[in-house]
């Protein structure tokens, strides 16, 4: 699975270039969804996990040409300096509008930005303007680094607008597409004690979190072959698990304290009937597929989980060296993965030109593996660390289990 993603961190410029025209592809055709779904104006509450649909466009166009076509290091790769002279933006006040970084969350909803027209034509001259800068680029590691970076930011961006559907309640025909089947059985897969090197030791593109590879000494394991089902997961609920505090501990159980309403089953699913349940997928209520991998969880519902069944959650560590031992049997890709680790460098951290992607976030937040049936398969890479904080669930998040 990982086959894709790998390829295009190490792809050369032709491939490159269509993966940049794919990408620009689904961001349109995920905002015209939107423009389809929302009322005039594409106004969405003001809440931590969504963004302005018209910032959101406007940001990606931006992050491309800040980093491509306006960066006067380009050709340097990742040893860019961060703040490198930059040539002017195409629209004045670009930068005041649409960097991350500078503009706080909540003001983005004031911000006096440009029409959806105008926004389609910054992002369509912006991605001509980076494939010209392609062609005339070194077609190595170092010249193509920054175009990388984009093309693997926009797909992120892509998935962030299908989980922000899914939080709207939009029927995005993006989020109808067939999930992926999980096997029938979870298997336990053994792995031995080993000195795992983790992290990204290859050619092509790489995080600045993902460097540099690392040892670490595994002790013997055994990990579930894959994720946690809905049918694993209702049996907790059924047993009171979101009531009987030995279950939450910890961060979980004052995540567990300060919900207005205290929880009893995960976000997106209610009961119906005596025994049944329906989950929310878009705006429609459907009869929960037993079989679907459990998803929307938090990283605490994981652990309670865990806590229940006298397992727990695998380290990050312990995920990745299992992923690439069992590449036949360890499955992934279906939801991302919550790990018991929080996200931290790897020894000899050094921060790449785009500052904000990882440093910031460094002992704030928890990994998660793999990637969800809205990632891009590019972006699926075994050795990838996401990263968030434990308590969101609108994210398409479940986990596996393992126990000693």
């Amino acid at each position: 699975m990982d086959a894709t993603a790998t390829d295009i961190r190490q792809a050369g410029k032709a491939a490159l270039r269509q993966a940049l025209l794919a990408s620009r592809a689904d961001t349109l055709a995920a905002f015209a969804a939107y423009e389809s779904a929302l009322p005039p104006g594409l106004q969405v509450p003001c809440t931590p996990e969504l963004n302005p649909p018209l910032w959101e466009l406007g940001h990606v166009g931006w992050f491309q040409d800040w980093f491509v076509a306006r960066n006067s290091q380009r050709h340097l790769g990742c040893n860019a300096q961060p703040l490198a002279p930059r040539t002017p933006a195409r629209r004045a006040d670009a930068d005041a509008l649409y960097d991350s970084g500078q503009v706080p969350h909540d003001s983005r909803w004031a911000l006096p930005l440009p029409d959806a027209r105008a926004i389609r034509a910054d992002l369509a001259e912006g991605l001509a303007t980076s494939l010209e800068l392609l062609d005339e680029a070194d077609d190595d590691d170092r010249g193509l680094y920054f175009h990388r970076l984009a093309l693997f930011h926009e797909d992120m961006h892509f998935e962030a607008a299908l989980y922000m559907a899914q939080t709207l309640g939009l029927d995005l025909p993006q989020l109808q597409t067939p999930r992926p089947a999980l096997p029938p059985r979870r298997q336990e897969l053994h792995v031995e004690r080993a000195i795992a090197r983790i992290g990204w030791a290859g050619t092509g593109f790489a995080f600045d979190n993902e460097l540099l590879s690392t040892s670490i000494d595994l002790q013997p394991f055994n990990i579930d072959s894959r994720v946690i089902s809905w049918n694993d997961y209702i049996p907790f609920i059924s047993a009171g698990g979101y009531a009987d505090a030995r279950w939450w501990q910890g961060p979980a159980a004052a995540w567990r304290a300060a919900q207005s309403t205290p929880p009893q089953h995960p976000r997106h699913l209610r009961p119906e009937g005596r025994r049944g349940w329906l989950q929310r997928r878009g705006s429609r209520w459907e009869p929960l597929d037993l079989q679907a991998p459990a998803c929307h969880l938090t990283a605490h519902e994981a652990q309670a989980w865990c806590a229940w069944a006298g397992r727990r959650l695998p380290t990050e560590a312990e995920w990745e060296h299992a992923a690439l031992q069992h590449p036949q049997d360890f499955y992934w890709g279906a939801v991302w993965e919550w790990t018991a680790s929080p996200f931290e460098p790897y020894p000899g951290f050094k921060p790449h030109p785009y500052q904000d992607y990882s440093a910031p976030w460094f002992g704030h937040r928890r990994v998660l593996r793999g990637g969800s049936f809205a990632t891009q398969e590019r972006v699926r890479q075994p050795r990838y660390r996401n990263f968030y904080p434990p308590e969101r669930s609108d994210i398409f998040a479940g986990f596996r289990s393992c126990v000693p």
